[in-house]
Parts: C-alpha cells; sequence; structure tokens
C-alpha cells in the first residue's frame, strides 16, 4: 500500500473574512491546497499554493489547526491545514484563468467544502457551534 500524499492547504483570512477557490474544474469550493514537494515544508506549501490558486501573500498564524485525510484517484491525501493572515491580493496570480475566488465568512465556509474532517477543523478554529439537532455533526 502506498504511503499518503503529503499535501498543505491554508485557510486564508482578511478582516474576518474566509477566501475559498473553486477547484479546477469549478465543481466545488475549496481551500489553496497542494503537494508538500521534495525539499519544501508543509508551511511552505501551503503559502505557494495560496499565491498559485488564489492570488494571496500573507503570514500563517502559527502551527497548524490539524489535518485530514481523503481519497481520490485510489490513493490517501493527508492535508496540514494552516491559517493564514493575508496581508496582499492580487488579481494576476498563475491560476487566476483556472479558479474564481470569494470571500465568505467562516460559518459560510464550514457550509461550503466537502469534506467532514475539513467542516470540523474551520468550525473548531473559528468557534463556530453546530445547531443542536442538525446534521451538520457528521459533515
Amino acid at each position: 500500500m502506498a504511503s499518503p500524499v503529503p499535501q498543505a492547504a491554508v485557510i486564508p483570512v482578511r478582516d474576518g473574512r474566509i477566501c475559498l477557490v473553486t477547484s479546477r474544474n469549478g465543481a466545488r469550493w475549496v481551500f489553496p491546497k497542494g503537494r508538500i514537494e521534495v525539499r519544501q515544508t508543509a508551511p511552505q506549501a501551503a503559502l505557494t499554493e495560496a499565491w498559485e490558486e488564489a492570488g494571496l501573500r500573507g503570514d500563517l498564524t502559527g502551527e497548524p489547526i490539524g489535518t485530514y485525510r481523503y481519497e481520490k484517484r485510489g490513493r490517501t491525501h493527508h492535508v496540514t491545514v494552516f491559517v493564514m493572515d493575508v496581508v496582499s491580493v492580487t488579481n494576476d496570480y498563475p491560476e487566476s484563468g483556472e479558479r474564481v475566488r470569494d470571500w465568505v465568512t467562516p460559518e459560510h465556509a464550514a457550509e461550503l467544502v466537502d469534506e467532514p474532517e475539513l467542516k470540523a477543523l474551520v468550525r473548531a478554529a473559528f468557534g463556530i457551534e453546530v445547531p443542536v439537532g442538525s446534521n451538520l455533526r457528521s459533515g
């Protein structure tokens, strides 16, 4: 069995709002995320993805807020998630022609992302309570 593909993701924050981008095919809202390359740290990969996928530069707020796993093309991907304070935004970035960028509330971001573990990480990091009786507990 192959080892998990290491990835890093960033939750970009500016003025209390979170930046999401569309997946390459435009079907889903995601956080900037990508593979951690050889000789690259998880924080470096997270900052690189923020720039390439969303045109954002900033500072990571510290240690990762957590990790999650997902399956893609028969492989497990293990993602380390960071929060980034955005200091600059540009409309001219490597994947600007492939993705749409939007700024939403943390509550809305937690609703829009697909992966249940990632939803839970967003809720925990931003103090979002799940309503009692809600089906959001499982994702």
